[in-house]
């Protein structure tokens, strides 16, 4: 348990802080045959395009409480896409807003610099050569010094993708000054991650904790707890396989879950 910290502190100077939030969201499937592979590559390309992800990052500039002072953002042939975002914490004098455009190889990649602070979102598309699994990851970074907290866009980032499993971990980097040169290596109280999740969202999700308070890191891993074939069906439903190759199916895809979460290789039999 960390000790509580008093909101008001005194501060000498600026909060050196640097608050960091990384994660990883996967979003599973199963596509039958390379057609289908192929769609599911151009159905991701689509649902995260740069306008897209552009829009998420703005809306987590806001959750954040910070200001957009600039965009550039680029669409690539024949998939991906980049965007860069400049912010900054205080109000500032409202300034024009440019884009260029045009569409990138994947894995796309979003960039933000907020101050001496930075939000950046990775995704990579891949599927198994013949196994049929196709699997999209998203890597998301948010780091961020002075008042600002990235933890107030978790929430926004988990519902912004569709997420079957999310790896996060949160940490608090540095130390700043109070008024009588006292060092404060921690602003905020927290004893997990998940003290800053909604009720919804614990409610889908199985979660584990490992957390090593003397050094300020938090890791939660996050599995949706229902399983639905229906819901991991690209290209064609549960309804379009005898019911013996929609268990293989399902085992397979339930596999390819347990292995992403625990971070291992199981067992191949059945």
């Amino acid at each position: 348990m960390l000790a509580r910290h008093d909101k008001r502190i005194k501060l000498h100077g600026f909060n050196n802080l640097t608050k960091s939030l990384s994660f990883n969201i996967y979003d599973i499937c199963y596509a039958a045959g390379h057609r289908h592979r192929d769609e599911y590559i151009a159905y991701i390309d689509e649902a995260y395009n740069a306008a897209r992800l552009t829009q998420i990052l703005t809306d987590v500039a806001q959750l954040i409480g910070a200001n957009v002072l600039d965009i550039s953002r680029q669409d690539y042939d024949p998939q991906g896409a980049s965007v860069t975002m400049l912010i900054s914490e205080e109000p500032v004098a409202t300034e024009k807003i440019g884009f260029t455009e045009g569409p990138g190889p994947l894995p796309e990649t979003v960039l933000a610099h907020l101050d001496k602070s930075h939000i950046t979102v990775h995704t990579y598309p891949e599927s198994h050569p013949e196994g049929g699994i196709a699997t999209f990851r998203a890597d998301i970074d948010v780091s961020t010094c002075g008042r600002i907290s990235p933890l107030r866009a978790l929430n926004y980032l988990i519902h912004s993708f569709e997420s079957d499993i999310v790896i996060m971990d949160y940490r608090v980097r540095g130390f700043t000054r109070d008024i009588r040169g006292k060092k404060h290596f921690i602003d905020h109280k927290i004893n997990s991650i998940q003290d800053f999740l909604s009720r919804d969202t614990k409610d889908k999700y199985q979660m584990v904790d490992v957390n090593v308070y003397q050094e300020y890191l938090f890791h939660t891993k996050m599995v949706l707890k229902e399983f639905d074939l229906d819901n991991y069906m690209f290209g064609l439903g549960k309804e379009d396989y005898p019911a013996r190759e929609a268990s293989r199916i399902s085992k397979l895809l339930k596999r390819e879950m347990m292995e992403i979460f625990y971070g291992k290789n199981m067992s191949r039999a059945n």
